[in-house]
């Protein structure tokens, strides 16, 4: 079993002052993940009869998206390909300090401790991520036949879980991975063609007016992602945007 010394940042509320606080966990199993960890923290917090950390998780399965912590300066941890709650203690020497934050920008304000409001990519979803024609009855799944190519990309980009850690990961707070993703999952398929123009302006737009920055081209985003999506897909957005807003 190892010890641990660790840096978390605290903040009462989505109005109040944080600062990082130190905490000392000893008895930590290689083999337990970095949520586990905190678990551990935090019974030994309402123990000594002091508040504990708040912080995000759902299926701790890496499914979800829900976990999402900046860990020693990086978003989701040291790994590629893989989320907050996949992280495993054996990733950290043994007695090492490890700084523990939340995903900072200023479209996801920190609501307690490490857990931020992520809701500004459910308006960016309403804005357009969807298919809206009424098309009557559901067809049969091979009613409409779509190229392996464009079905594998539409796939790909489908994976994203809307975790936040390309927001996180970005030097300028950008949505771009995120709305990217869901936009060209449907400019790919033929049930996304009709309102493809519509969708990509409304999206990009709701992004814009949600305060996040603009795309660099850092590719730290892709860095981060957990389901590994590609930055290709924001060129795409672009393309697609720069025709619907020159189009007639």
């Amino acid at each position: 079993m190892s010890k641990y010394h660790l840096q978390v940042w605290r903040q009462a509320g989505r109005d109040k002052p944080g600062s990082l606080v130190d905490y000392t966990v000893d008895g930590i199993i290689p083999n337990m993940s970095f949520l586990e960890m905190l678990d551990v923290l935090n019974e030994n917090l309402v123990k000594e009869g002091k508040e504990s950390i708040a912080f995000d998780s759902d299926c701790r399965e890496g499914i979800c998206g829900m976990c999402g912590l900046v860990i020693n300066g990086v978003a989701h941890g040291p790994h590629s390909g893989c989320t907050t709650c996949a992280v495993r203690m054996r990733d950290f020497p043994a007695g090492s300090t490890i700084v523990v934050e939340p995903f900072r920008a200023k479209a996801f304000p920190v609501l307690k401790d490490l857990v931020v409001d992520r809701s500004a990519f459910d308006h960016i979803i309403a804005a357009g991520g969807y298919v809206s024609v009424n098309a009557g009855a559901a067809p049969d799944a091979n009613a409409i036949l779509v190229g392996k190519e464009a079905a594998d990309r539409a796939m790909d980009a489908a994976a994203c879980i809307g975790c936040g850690g390309c927001v996180a990961a970005c030097p300028n707070a950008s949505a771009a991975l995120f709305t990217s993703a869901k936009i060209t999952q449907l400019a790919n398929l033929p049930q996304g063609q009709p309102e493809r123009s519509r969708r990509v302006v409304a999206m990009v737009e709701e992004m814009d007016r949600l305060g996040f920055g603009d795309c660099s081209n850092h590719g730290e985003c892709e860095a981060v992602c957990p389901k590994e999506i590609d930055i290709t897909h924001i060129a795409q957005m672009r393309r697609d945007y720069m025709m619907a807003t020159l189009a007639p």
